[in-house]
């Protein structure tokens, strides 16, 4: 691809839109690209640099064999990323972790960006796309409220959230089924819940252990009430310390087959989460506690001692479409083919995952911008197609909430493997299966 046809542009300079950005200059698409900042800013930013980072400095682990983040950055290496070129760049000591210095990261991103001579910078708020133009939507977590609003409009109000209340996610393999067993209350359906039983003193000590636990303050612009319908966990336990067993620790209608004789004092119940089956929310779990708080407490509910946690729980401010009802498997609007969106806005969660979101519209992007047939979208045994399938697949019954990349997502293997080799398997079929789809570009 060499002649451009189209201008494009991309409204958001963090690290989806940056990303995107890079990728549309490097087949030679004009672009251009809109930052509000540093005219404009955010409650969470300090610059107007591009790709600033807002929170940690590490975009996480850098084992592509082990750890499905780490997989991710390999693969975005492999695909010519900005962000990991100015992450490599910027490299501090982490142990296996990716950690960047945080100013010389995004000032490298913002040099690169401005020596591309296919990019063109404009500054100031965004009120609404183009109209008709190619448009890459990537404003992230903190989209202004004057572009939340159009979006509203646009999408309808129903299709746009403004607040995370995520459950922790457990992988299906770290349950001790010895202990759990699958149940629906009273029988009704199949046998839908993973059930975990507590006696009267394991659930006096959890809520022991709820109430003194650390918990994360909300940020100044993320104060709010809590919507009663979702309550953090703790929240709930400081209103009485019976009154998770008459909410989701309720245990009625339920037997356990493994003591069937002894009653149930309360039942903490596990949802799937996944068409596979690899990973399940705890159900009502949404919590303000700190990580580490969480992975101790809730290690202590009968089988899950040694639960392995794909996402923790969380409750912030974050604006997201709903992207599996809304986009399809380009990240393009299915209504308005001209508007694409990446990036935190779409339900990834994370630097990385928002930067590989921006890739992948990158890519898009340019082909259509140059009139050429779109390739397939990557298949889901890669890094890239599972976190799009994650984003761009409805399943029915499950409330789309952001995600971090995980190895959950993937699609099993076809092959039987012992439980230590499953993830470096995962990954060289990964590699193998990027490797085939980068050659249709």
């Amino acid at each position: 691809m060499s002649i451009p046809f189209k201008t494009v542009h991309v409204i958001g300079a963090g690290l989806a839109g940056s990303e995107a950005a890079w990728q549309l200059a490097r087949q030679e698409i004009p672009v251009r690209l809109y930052e509000m900042r540093p005219q404009k800013s955010t409650p969470a930013h300090r610059t107007g640099d591009c790709a600033e980072l807002v929170c940690s400095n590490s975009l996480r682990s850098d084992d592509a064999e082990k750890n499905a983040v780490g997989l991710l950055h390999e693969e975005m290496r492999q695909m010519g990323s900005l962000i990991m070129q100015a992450a490599d760049a910027n490299r501090i000591p982490a142990g296996g972790a990716l950690a960047v210095d945080r100013e010389g990261f995004s000032q490298t991103v913002t040099r690169l960006l401005d020596s591309a001579h296919r990019i063109t910078r404009v500054d100031g708020e965004v009120l609404a796309p183009p109209e008709g133009e190619l448009t890459l939507i990537a404003t992230g977590p903190l989209t202004s409220p004057a572009l939340s609003k159009w979006l509203e409009s646009k999408l309808g109000p129903d299709r746009l959230a403004f607040f995370d209340a995520l459950a922790p996610i457990v992988s299906a393999d770290s349950i001790n089924h010895d202990i759990v067993w699958r149940q629906s209350r009273y029988d009704k359906g199949s046998a839908d819940y993973i059930n975990c039983p507590m006696n009267k003193q394991q659930y006096e000590t959890f809520i022991d252990n709820l109430l003194a636990a650390e918990k994360v303050a909300f940020k100044s612009f993320e104060k709010t009430g809590y919507f009663e319908g979702c309550l953090p966990i703790e929240v709930m336990a400081e209103r009485g310390r019976e009154t998770l067993r008459f909410g989701p620790l309720k245990p009625v209608g339920l037997t356990n087959p493994h003591k069937p004789d002894e009653p149930l004092h309360a039942v903490v119940q596990l949802r799937q989460d996944n068409k596979q089956g690899t990973l399940w929310n705890i159900v009502g779990f949404q919590t303000k506690l700190t990580w580490p708080e969480q992975r101790r407490i809730f290690r202590t509910i009968p089988g899950l001692e040694a639960a392995e946690f794909e996402r923790l729980g969380a409750i912030h401010r974050n604006t997201f479409v709903d992207s599996p009802q809304l986009l399809d498997g380009y990240l393009r609007l299915k209504t308005d083919s001209h508007l694409y969106f990446a990036g935190q806005i779409t339900g990834v969660e994370g630097y990385v995952e928002s930067a590989a979101s921006g890739l992948l519209a990158g890519i898009f992007m340019a082909r259509a911008a140059a009139d050429f047939a779109l390739p397939p979208p990557p298949p889901k045994t890669t890094a890239h197609g599972a976190l799009l399938n994650h984003v761009t697949e409805w399943v029915e019954k499950r409330a789309f909430q952001p995600m971090n990349i995980n190895f959950g997502l993937f699609p099993p293997l076809e092959e039987k493997v012992v439980k230590k080799s499953r993830k470096p398997a995962l990954s060289k079929r990964a590699i193998r299966d990027l490797s085939h789809w980068l050659q249709l570009l």
